[in-house]
């Protein structure tokens, strides 16, 4: 795992050159911010280790195998640490394909069966330590942002991308397009990158690509190359 830290509270771990997590500082531990890919959860643990503190609590963004793919290794290195997922993907990650009403047929990339359960289900509005819960489903239909308004960081999921460089999930853009291949809607993908720009994130952070800093003339962009 590649480490590096991003203001007073942000550690992005990098697996594979292109798979981020995230440790949130807060004063009883790490938050962590998804799992990875299958097969991450001990290095998840010493490098949280390594960065002088305890991971506290496990939040997913959405529930793809490149973002929750680790957490039952996760729950079993790490029995008593609290999960918390939002609450529509929880659903799905329990395999309940049902769409709600409104929503188009699911789509996109596979959403992984956990056999881990969620301690807390979290809805837009609730804080998880620091953070605020923000809703952005497109890419997912359940997916969640979380915005640290302690520096203003947003850790975006999947709802925007930087590796190779700046993108609003929901317009694919070489030379990786594969979120956006993955996505569930592309249209509400694009609302939602949209939604989150209008948050004035100073960092953003995302699951695949660098953490930028005073993102937004590059959000704007973005967006304005996609046409949303």
């Amino acid at each position: 795992m590649n480490t590096s830290t991003h203001g007073a509270h942000l550690v992005k771990l990098t697996r594979l050159g292109a798979v981020n997590v995230f440790l949130v500082r807060e004063e009883d531990g790490f938050t962590l911010v998804d799992t990875g890919v299958k097969g991450s959860g001990r290095a998840i643990v010493e490098g949280a280790r390594a960065a002088g503190g305890e991971i506290a609590r496990i939040v997913l963004t959405h529930g793809h195998s490149d973002h929750a793919g680790s957490l039952d290794e996760l729950h079993a290195l790490l029995p008593d640490v609290p999960v918390l997922v939002g609450a529509r993907e929880a659903r799905l990650m329990d395999g309940d394909r049902a769409m709600e009403a409104g929503e188009p047929p699911l789509g996109g990339g596979r959403i992984v069966r956990t056999t881990t359960r969620p301690t807390t289900l979290l809805s837009p509005g609730d804080r998880v330590g620091s953070l605020e819960v923000h809703r952005a489903p497109g890419h997912t239909p359940g997916q969640i942002a979380l915005l640290d308004p302690r520096e203003r960081t947003l850790i975006a999921g999947d709802a925007w991308v930087t590796l190779g460089g700046m993108q609003a999930t929901g317009k694919a853009k070489w030379p990786f397009p594969f979120p956006t291949m993955a996505s569930w809607h592309r249209p509400t993908a694009l609302a939602t990158a949209r939604e989150l720009r209008g948050l004035d994130p100073a960092r953003l952070a995302v699951g695949h690509g660098p953490v930028v800093e005073s993102p937004g003339a590059a959000m704007d962009r973005a967006l304005a190359a996609a046409g949303a």
